[in-house]
């Protein structure tokens, strides 16, 4: 059951984000219900899909684990060490200096080290499915964007060295508040010296 809510969360999450890709499609559905209810829907099916998933994986995780292979415990403590620059990453995609100027895209560099990192650690069915699905995700848009003709919305200032390290400072403190608060006790795994 989990799993399978899990699974319909990532082709609702997912799947309204492989659609901006499809920039023509995009541009239609703005055109034929205005901007404001175009980004309503896209927010509201993300929404969904972001419980659907988070649910699902919960539920999978209490009563349908299988396990496919198992990871050595040096994977963990790999993954820790990657999660940070991943976190670091993210931010530096709203707080932008010279890391997002070097990598014009550290979104998706951030979300594509989380998620071969949770890759590395996990080696279950539902985590398989869901970091992959994640990873596969990221990689296509990353390459949808490099043939992207239309510009990519709201343009945010790109700062220089300064907001790099309040990224960077920020990335730590929020990759210790997941690692130490929502890790344990949303989903139930010490992220730290597991």
């Amino acid at each position: 059951m989990g799993l399978s809510v899990m699974i319909a969360g990532l082709v609702l999450f997912l799947g309204v984000h492989l659609a901006t890709t499809r920039r023509d499609f995009r541009k239609r559905l703005i055109s034929s219900y205005g901007e404001g209810p175009y980004k309503m829907g896209f927010s509201l099916i993300s929404a969904a899909g972001v419980a659907l998933i988070v649910w699902g994986f919960l539920t999978y995780r209490a009563t349908g684990w299988i396990d496919v292979w198992y990871p050595p415990r040096v994977m963990k403590h790999i993954a820790e060490a990657l999660i940070l620059p991943a976190i670091i990453l993210v931010v530096a995609s709203y707080i932008r200096g010279r890391i997002y100027a070097k990598l014009k895209h550290p979104m998706l560099a951030g979300v594509k080290l989380w998620a071969a990192a949770h890759l590395l650690a996990n080696g279950d069915l539902g985590s398989i499915i869901l970091f992959g699905s994640i990873l596969a995700w990221a990689v296509i848009d990353r390459i949808s964007l490099k043939h992207r003709t239309d510009p990519s919305g709201l343009q945010i200032p790109v700062g220089g060295v300064r907001n790099d390290v309040i990224a960077i400072v920020v990335g730590f403190v929020v990759y210790l508040a997941l690692g130490l608060l929502f890790h344990p006790y949303v989903v139930g795994v010490p992220a730290f010296g597991a």
